[in-house]
């Protein structure tokens, strides 16, 4: 959520900044919140001379009483009843002003960087750089599933009976790698100096809209029938949620911290879920990375978030490039955002596999993350990024270190989590 000051002083930059997100059908809205912040602002001010009025009236009625001039007195707390009444009436106005520009103001996409391209969708994102050389070996690489399944590890006919489509049991050595790979993130992220955290896997709804937008939630969130809670799509929701109302120490900052959890999405619109692959389910593991902190320096821990994720997949021989999303791929609480995207040598091309973000002030306005400062209290800002989400990220490793017997290389960075196994063979 952006500032209505903002809105106040410079529309024409919140209305071109909605148009390089091609979301001119909200350009209304700025005309709407304009003339509602008018008419609250006239109903606050009608509310401060109430107040003013009804003060005065007050103390004359002290007055009258102690010089015995009771009725007199009795007709001042009429017009002091009289007060009241429409005091009441007037924060009810005030009340519904409020509560209509702030349904508006959360419609409003965050202010995109400078840096960020034009473009419509996905489509138009644009490749920064690659790290690692793309191979494709002489022999068949199998598709992910074919892998798994004669590796004894995937049973996707026993999900579907269980839980439907876009699900799986992971088994054996695949499932070890799976959880070793979860291990070595989570120690890769402790050794650059973030906090381990194992976060609340269920969030309450003011905790869901002050992380995203609406669109994302209908899209992604599965809700508690019954109850205000809703199970987490990555461990970022909960772990921003955590400083809440909160009026952060100057000299504690910045938090860096990385977690663990499972994470629940809907997937709404991804028609046909893969009934043999696990690339696009409804339940993963992930480890994450978020940062609070000060204003000035998100442009710095953005640069260094994303390199942790290349870092950290070159170790395990995957070749990844990442890639600028532009404005009408950006969700509207993010202001940059690039994709990390690995190597797949069976398809001969790059997918994603984690998304780093900076979503400036826009979450700590809607939760109320401030930081406490010398002339007043202001906004932190807030990034989240990907380390790893394994069932996507076991795609890219198995390809990548993929024989041509069906062997797996276990690269050295990963040995240890392996019980020191070099390499997986299948069973026949």
């Amino acid at each position: 959520m952006i500032d209505i000051k903002l809105i106040r002083e410079n529309p024409d930059l919140v209305r071109e900044n909605i148009k390089k997100k091609f979301q001119e059908h909200k350009l209304i809205l700025i005309d709407e919140i304009l003339e509602l912040d008018k008419k609250n602002r006239e109903a606050k001010l009608k509310g401060d001379e109430l107040r003013m009025q009804r003060n005065s009236l007050s103390s004359e009625i002290g007055n009258l009483m102690k010089n015995g001039k009771k009725e007199e007195a009795e007709e001042i707390k009429q017009k002091v009843q009289e007060i009241n009444k429409n005091l009441l009436e007037n924060e009810k106005l005030e009340e519904e002003y409020s509560s209509k520009i702030n349904e508006r103001m959360m419609k409003i996409p965050n202010i995109i960087d400078e840096s960020v391209p034009i473009g419509k969708d996905d489509s138009q994102n644009i490749e920064i750089e690659k790290f690692g050389e793309p191979i494709v070996p002489k022999y068949e690489i199998p598709y992910h599933a074919d892998i798994m399944e004669r590796l004894n590890g995937l049973d996707l006919d026993s999900a579907r009976r269980v839980a439907g489509n876009g699900f799986y049991y992971l088994i054996g050595n695949i499932a070890r790698l799976h959880s070793a790979i979860l291990s070595y993130a989570r120690d890769f992220m402790i050794n650059k100096g973030f906090t381990y955290c194992i976060p609340p896997y269920m969030i309450r709804s003011n905790v869901v809209t002050g992380v995203m937008s609406f669109e994302e939630m209908d899209a992604m969130m599965y809700k508690i029938e019954g109850e205000d809670l809703y199970l987490i799509g990555t461990s970022e929701h909960s772990m921003i949620g955590k400083f809440k109302d909160q009026i952060l120490k100057k000299n504690e900052l910045p938090y860096t911290m990385t977690s663990y959890s499972p994470c629940f999405r809907k997937e709404k619109g991804a028609h046909g879920l893969e009934e043999r692959g696990i690339y696009r389910i409804h339940q993963f593991e992930k480890q994450e990375m978020i940062v609070v902190c000060e204003p000035e320096e998100s442009s710095k821990w953005y640069d260094k978030l994303w390199s942790y994720t290349v870092e950290l997949f070159r170790t395990l021989d995957i070749p990844v490039r990442t890639l600028e999303c532009c404005s009408g791929d950006l969700a509207d609480l993010k202001a940059k955002s690039c994709d990390v995207e690995a190597w797949s040598p069976r398809q001969q091309k790059y997918f994603e596999v984690g998304s780093c973000s900076n979503l400036t002030d826009a979450q700590a306005r809607r939760l109320g993350i401030r930081i406490k400062g010398e002339k007043g209290n202001y906004y932190a800002h807030t990034l989240n990024n990907t380390v790893v989400a394994p069932p996507r990220m076991l795609i890219a490793f198995l390809e990548n270190n993929y024989n041509e017997d069906g062997s797996i290389n276990i690269p050295v960075a990963l040995r240890p989590y392996m019980g020191g196994t070099e390499k997986i063979v299948p069973a026949k």
